[in-house]
């Protein structure tokens, strides 16, 4: 049980880093992160919506993952006694 702890929280560790990662990577759709890092002017080169569309399923997707991990984690934490 203790190797399956492990297992998970290094999985939340590594879809929490990706998670945070692609949510910056999204347009911005106003005066946000994105336009901090040059997004304003990436926005006039015009961006594929399916590159866009990709991107926000691969993010729900990653984001569904990570809660999933999470409910394991309790789940396993709430029957082993330590909670």
């Amino acid at each position: 049980m203790e190797i399956l702890k492990i297992v998970l929280l290094v999985l939340l560790a590594i879809t929490s880093l990706l998670l945070t990662l692609l949510i910056l990577l999204h347009k911005g759709r106003g005066g946000g992160m994105s336009d901090m890092f040059g997004g304003g002017m990436t926005s006039s080169l015009g961006s594929s919506g399916v590159a866009e569309k990709n991107l926000n399923r691969f993010t729900v997707a990653l984001a569904v993952s990570w809660g999933l991990v999470i409910v394991a984690l309790g789940l396993i934490q709430s029957f082993a006694g330590e909670a």
